[in-house]
């Protein structure tokens, strides 16, 4: 059995471009449990709350439950539920998983699969983050499910089972993306204006997918925009979005007290994005649209208010 393909295959809910990563998530975070103990069962009731915050800081902007995902992974073979009754899921309706004692756990083949080849375990991985979410939130999402990963064993899967084969032949990434939109934004941040070199080389600046890759954004300049490494990852994270007018969101949620968080976040609200240069199509609006309503978080703070000079 290939379980990167069946991976790689994960039946996804999908309406209107609509993001829905439940499934990829629990499977991650099924991954880090069994790397810790691969005998443990993940009870319902008790992980329930863990992956609420899993899906409320990596899933849709909208509220959502874990008992969708805990259900309807069992029919992609690769997860198992069990009741106080015996195996079998009881539905998703989160008041019977939590009076049934559901529990569930990765299917007992995959289990056999990775006690036998430890390897497998960063391939799946890989695959579910490169599949569901931008480069840059990875490392952070291993974190916050308790994998961790030989980048070795984890670097560049998906061109290695059939169905990676045959997905990386539709459609691949396209080295040159970094290059043409940090050329695009002349070298600086498109939010902030940052700007730091090293010798001849930049360093801390980074191309970022408006309309993420793993969800068919294109490598195309008018995907894309010059960020710094802060400010792409809150962009990937919801915390910064692109309004009407090319002018820069900061989500009501974002929270910061320091003078550094009003500097570099609070007071880009409002703020016009630096660049492209003249001739180069800035973020088509279609992209715009897609991160406003899949990944910005909530509603957009109003611009902050010029501080009184003394």
């Amino acid at each position: 059995m290939d379980w990167l393909e069946r991976v790689a295959k994960l039946r996804r809910w999908t309406n209107n471009d609509v993001r829905a990563p439940h499934k990829p998530l629990l499977l991650l975070y099924a991954l880090g449990s069994f790397q810790r103990d691969a005998d443990s069962e993940l009870r319902y009731s008790a992980v329930e709350e863990e992956l609420k915050r899993l899906l409320e800081e990596y899933g849709p902007s909208h509220p959502t439950t874990p008992a969708y995902p805990f259900h309807h992974l069992v029919s992609d073979g690769v997860w198992e539920v069990r009741t106080d009754q015996g195996l079998g899921s009881p539905g998703s309706d989160v008041r019977v998983l939590r009076s049934s004692g559901a529990t569930g756990r990765l299917a007992s083949e995959l289990r056999t699969a990775l006690r036998k080849e430890p390897a497998l375990m960063g391939r799946l991985a890989r695959v579910l983050l490169d599949f569901h979410f931008p480069p840059s939130l990875h490392a952070d999402l291993c974190e916050a499910v308790g994998l961790d990963l030989d980048p070795a064993e984890a670097a560049g899967v998906t061109g290695n089972s059939p169905g990676g084969r045959e997905r990386a032949a539709r459609r691949q990434r396209d080295r040159r993306m970094r290059e043409v939109v940090l050329t695009a934004y002349e070298f600086q941040c498109a939010f902030c204006g940052y700007d730091g070199m090293l010798g001849a080389s930049t360093v801390g600046l980074e191309a970022a997918h408006v309309r993420w890759w793993s969800y068919d954004g294109p490598d195309e300049v008018d995907n894309g925009l010059c960020l710094c490494s802060l400010h792409h990852k809150l962009f990937d994270k919801g915390v910064l979005g692109l309004g009407e007018g090319r002018r820069i969101l900061v989500s009501r949620r974002f929270v910061g007290r320091s003078e550094a968080s009003r500097q570099h976040v609070l007071a880009l609200a409002g703020r016009p994005v630096i660049g492209p240069q003249a001739g180069v199509p800035p973020v088509a609006g279609r992209h715009r649209q897609w991160h406003a309503e899949q990944v910005f978080r909530g509603e957009a703070r109003e611009p902050l208010a010029p501080a009184l000079s003394g």
